[in-house]
């Protein structure tokens, strides 16, 4: 049996592992229990930090959360650096949502209108304005919107500072797959071991993404599956992440500093179902190359499937689990790698007494007991 930790953390995702960290360096003993850490739904990650062109009509909670997360993110980002000598490739130059049709332009013109009530700060823009800050856009385009605010990086690299940053920290990783948690009737919960082993723990918070309810039953997280492209050109090719609506669908494009474009992704309600689908490589390429013709002629270097965690309301679960000693800090949906900060911040705050950020406080998992 493994030595007693303070905090157990069953998931090595982009939110278990900021939570292991932020609460490691408030002096808790902490381990994470996961096979193999950011290899679940951050792998497939494209890594946006757009909480504007991300919002939808009814989601103002979701965005308030995800605005309060992006501007954490500068301190979480130099702090991470310079804890774990890793370099995020975090930028910010922004979303260009673009419009391929007159029908896709005018909701992104109603679209505005909703986020400027909302004291967003979107520019509208021409279809020759979209190309003169991106150049390898199509003629056809119609126009866009520019969100300055929004931001992107690269969510391996995330994952991995964070798995240095942790252990620098004195956090321990267990390699193995939790199996469930043991609730006793009295005393502290404990993380049960596809090997048979436990881990003893204090406290147990469960971030482990779409698989959370199968460790702790209640849990209104299924998963989402979303299948996801990578593609290799040179640099440059693209300056800031591309959002766009081709015929009412949407596909975006996220460069890197190496000249990687990852293109995606789809929403699909089919359970864990792994496999990437031809007709799933097919529209996604489709309505990229409406926007951005010239990535046709890129290296398609990775194709991937990740399953996102998503709830009933699309906030993530974060607070009490509903059982003695279990916390959650899971369901972030295509919002993992944005809502980071935020979630560490809560969670440690709820492990050591201190004040939960106001953002997150329409999170607590206990909205759907009541």
């Amino acid at each position: 049996m493994e030595p007693g930790h303070d905090v157990v953390i069953v998931g090595g995702g982009v939110a278990g592992l900021a939570v292991a960290w932020r609460t490691a360096r408030r002096g808790l003993s902490v381990a994470v229990v996961d096979p193999v850490p950011g290899g679940g739904a951050t792998h497939a990650a494209a890594g946006m930090l757009a909480p504007v062109s991300e919002v939808t009509y009814t989601e103002e909670p979701l965005l308030r959360l995800g605005l309060a997360s992006l501007a954490a993110w500068p301190a979480f980002r130099a702090e991470l650096e310079d804890e774990s000598g890793a370099e995020l490739d975090y930028r910010t130059e922004g979303t260009l949502e673009v419009a391929r049709g007159a029908d896709d332009m005018a909701f992104l013109d109603d679209l505005a209108a909703f986020e400027r009530t909302l004291g967003l700060r979107v520019e509208r823009l021409t279809g020759r304005e979209c190309r003169s800050f991106e150049p390898m856009l199509s003629p056809s385009v119609r126009g866009g919107l520019l969100a300055r605010d929004d931001a992107w990086v690269n969510p391996r690299r995330v994952v991995r500072a964070l798995l240095t940053a942790f252990e620098k920290a004195g956090g321990t990783l267990v390699a193995e797959r939790a199996a469930g948690i043991v609730l006793p009737g009295r005393g502290s919960p404990s993380v049960r071991l596809e090997s048979g082993g436990t881990v003893p723990a204090g406290r147990v918070v469960v971030a482990a993404g779409s698989w959370s309810a199968s460790l702790l039953p209640g849990l209104p997280v299924r998963p989402v599956k979303g299948q996801i492209l990578r593609l290799r050109g040179p640099r440059g090719f693209l300056t800031r992440c591309v959002r766009g609506l081709v015929h009412g669908s949407p596909a975006y494009l996220v460069p890197r500093g190496d000249g990687e474009i990852t293109l995606g992704a789809t929403s699909e309600e089919l359970g864990y179902d792994a496999r990437v689908t031809a007709g799933g490589v097919y529209e996604l390429l489709r309505d990229a190359r409406e926007l951005v013709p010239g990535l046709t002629e890129l290296e398609l270097a990775e194709t991937a499937v990740g399953f996102r965690p998503g709830t009933p309301d699309n906030l993530p679960l974060i607070g009490p689990a509903g059982h003695p000693g279990v916390l959650a800090a899971t369901g972030h949906g295509r919002n993992g790698v944005l809502l980071a900060p935020i979630t560490a911040e809560a969670v440690a705050a709820l492990l050591t007494g201190g004040a939960v950020p106001e953002a997150a406080l329409s999170c607590d998992p206990g909205r759907f007991r009541e």
